[in-house]
């Protein structure tokens, strides 16, 4: 049964980032966790990457230990699963199959997954009622939020009982109740940036103003205040109105903007193949990481009053 996270033991299949920073929210945590991962150069490099996610936590990754295989792993201490593997419903719908043989019955098994409901990767297995979204954000160690995710046939409780763990590991879970495309927190990311898309195909504003009036407007007091709070400080009827103006002219395609599929076409995918938005060379892609990163740390303290704290257990508080 899944408790304190000292008390658990996890699972995370998948090594790749995802995973990896999955493994260090368990770690720091104080959850014994095994990594499974096929591939033996990233087993290898994990040790190394682990480490960088824990950073102040790192002596905790001697609690993760790595294998190849999901037969390496005596199951009969398992109490939690995190699948963070390639976005294949037909892999994860084998591999949810295959832990449906190895778990314990009343261990947890839960899907990274940001684009397959839990419900279409249980299709045809009889343990969807202990099948859910697990839904974190990338880099997973330094964005709070984590989406618990319910299927048609996932029971309540064990919703519950996976929220207070994830709350205990220092995260901010919020359920989901029903299983739609996007859950709660990207179908509000994909509303915003296809409205902002299409502002760019319509040559309205350029991407860097785009960027600027995000983060520097609306988007800076999302820190201290989400949509519906704003809604009170502002005042409703103020909103209401605004809406009544705006929303006939809102973009509502079913089709990605151009500024996006044509990017796609021309293999232009952002800091990976060099070119997107903007244009990359090794050089500013690590000064931009490093730039994102240290503000989301630094966006971690200024939250740290409003974040759950760690509660490994009982032995450990």
């Amino acid at each position: 049964m899944l408790m304190y996270p000292s008390q658990s033991r996890a699972v995370v299949v998948g090594g790749g980032t995802m995973g990896n920073d999955v493994a260090a929210v368990l770690a720091r945590a104080s959850c014994p966790t095994i990594i499974v991962e096929s591939s033996a150069a990233r087993r290898e490099a994990l040790p190394g990457t682990l480490a960088a996610a824990l950073d102040t936590h790192a002596a905790q990754a001697h609690l993760v230990s790595v294998v190849a295989d999901l037969d390496d792993i005596d199951w009969s201490g398992i109490d939690l699963v995190i699948e963070c593997i390639p976005e294949r419903v037909d892999i994860k719908q084998a591999l949810f199959a295959r832990l449906e043989q190895l778990a314990r019955p009343d261990c947890l098994l839960t899907s990274n997954s940001s684009s397959f409901p839990i419900s279409a990767i249980a299709e045809g297995l009889s343990t969807g009622g202990r099948m859910l979204g697990l839904h974190f954000f990338m880099p997973a160690h330094l964005v709070p939020l984590v989406e618990v995710v319910m299927g048609g046939a996932s029971e309540l409780a064990h919703a519950q009982a996976l929220s207070d763990f994830m709350r205990r590991c220092a995260m901010v879970p919020v359920l989901v109740k029903k299983d739609l495309p996007g859950f709660l927190a990207n179908r509000l990311q994909h509303a915003l940036s296809r409205e902002a898309f299409d502002m760019i195909d319509q040559g309205i504003a350029s991407p860097e103003d785009v960027d600027a009036a995000v983060r520097f407007g609306f988007g800076f007091r999302f820190l201290a205040a989400g949509p519906v709070m704003q809604r009170d400080h502002a005042g409703i009827e103020v909103h209401c109105a605004a809406g009544a103006t705006m929303y006939p002219t809102l973009n509502n395609s079913p089709l990605p903007a151009k500024a996006l599929s044509d990017r796609v076409a021309a293999g232009h995918l952002g800091m990976k193949t060099g070119q997107g938005f903007y244009t990359w060379t090794p050089e500013t892609i690590a000064a931009e990481r490093k730039r994102y990163d240290d503000l989301l740390k630094a966006g971690l303290t200024l939250l740290a009053k409003e974040l759950p704290p760690l509660q490994p257990g009982p032995d450990h508080d």
